[in-house]
């Protein structure tokens, strides 16, 4: 299962939005590799296609994709240095798939800011760095204990160390390690490294109903923030933590008009996981019928076989084919049978490239 760990300096709301995914979880037992941790919440993919299919097959059960969100002790500067919680912090992250980094985004006087004075950019940048400083550390340490084997004239220490090198000199002038410009083969070469700042971030711009709320100030320090974030190429979501934990108590039925009483008029929550799930290139596909309706993940491009292990390793291991169609034709021919007749079902062999949204079954030796 994916695992997503929740960064971000003190009193930015990072708690308050991990209670308000939290609520939304889906249930344990569906997920049997889950670890039962009360910093660890599983949160269901929306996906309405799910409800779609699983009313046509009328399933027993509804399993959405799944996240693996963890809260993770607030940062504070000088964490790579050991500040804080320090080296704990920095293990808990290196664990996860993706980081999700959440930033203040409103002044409240009665909600003390760690650094004195609420600004974006300059939290973000002091986040960054001190995953860049214990990047550059481990970069450092890496190349010492292959100096000896690089000394020696081996092929793969020395093909190694040319890639840490170029790292370093990225990570030492404060660029991201994603930024580093590696081609495959180095990028695999280091892979072992678990780089914090190798891995996507998600930034969260966390607003406050009724508050003064940086998008609408007009100060200058919106616009820097999304300049900066821009620079570092990358996705960010508006969120209001504290309201969609208020709303993760109100029944569903009510939930829109509570939402509109708040003013908040979409479901941030939704959007971050979605904005989650895109960071890290995933895609949903599906398996439907009497039992259940499930979505599985799988990475954009993934072949049929690769696909199949989501399921079970014999439908990659034994492959024979999948017949496939796609949620909106399956929709509208009605039913499995039906999608056949219609010449709507496809035949795909161990090449087929899974596309978001395909209904599938496999078949297997």
């Amino acid at each position: 299962m994916l695992k997503i760990g929740i960064v971000g300096l003190p009193n930015v709301g990072k708690s308050t939005l991990f209670n308000a995914l939290t609520k939304a979880s889906v249930p344990a037992e569906n997920y049997p590799f889950c670890t039962i941790d009360p910093s660890v919440g599983v949160v269901g993919v929306p996906d309405p296609r799910l409800d779609q299919l699983a009313a046509l097959s009328k399933s027993a059960k509804v399993i959405p994709a799944a996240i693996e969100f963890v809260d993770i002790a607030g940062l504070v500067r000088g964490a790579a240095e050991g500040e804080g919680l320090g080296n704990q912090f920095l293990s808990h992250i290196r664990e996860t798939d993706a980081i999700l980094e959440v930033v203040r985004f409103f002044d409240d006087s009665e909600v003390h800011h760690v650094e004195g004075a609420v600004d974006p950019s300059h939290d973000i940048e002091t986040v960054n760095l001190e995953l860049i400083l214990a990047d550059l550390e481990q970069v450092r340490k890496r190349r010492e204990r292959l100096a000896r084997d690089v000394k020696a004239g081996v092929k793969e220490a020395i093909a190694e160390e040319a890639a840490l090198a170029k790292l370093e000199n990225n990570l030492s002038e404060g660029i991201l390690a994603r930024a580093a410009a590696l081609d495959a083969d180095e990028a695999k070469r280091i892979e072992h490294l678990n780089l914090l700042t190798m891995k996507p971030i998600l930034y969260v711009l966390n607003k406050k109903s009724g508050g003064m709320n940086l998008d609408e100030l007009n100060d200058g320090r919106a616009e820097a923030c999304h300049a900066l974030l821009g620079a570092l190429g990358a996705r960010s979501v508006l969120v209001d933590a504290a309201t969609e934990r208020e709303l993760s108590d109100v029944a569903d039925e009510d939930r829109a008009t509570f939402r509109e009483e708040f003013g908040v008029h979409e479901d941030g929550l939704a959007g971050l996981i979605r904005g989650a799930y895109d960071i890290l290139g995933l895609i949903s596909f599906f398996t439907t019928g009497p039992e259940e309706t499930r979505a599985w993940t799988v990475v954009r491009g993934s072949a049929a076989p690769e696909a199949g292990a989501a399921i079970h390793t014999d439908f990659r291991d034994k492959f024979i084919r999948a017949e496939v169609v796609s949620t909106a034709d399956l929709l509208a021919a009605g039913s499995w049978a039906a999608a056949r007749e219609s010449g709507k079902l496809l035949a795909a062999g161990k090449d087929y490239v899974v596309r978001d949204g395909d209904v599938m079954v496999f078949l297997h030796g």
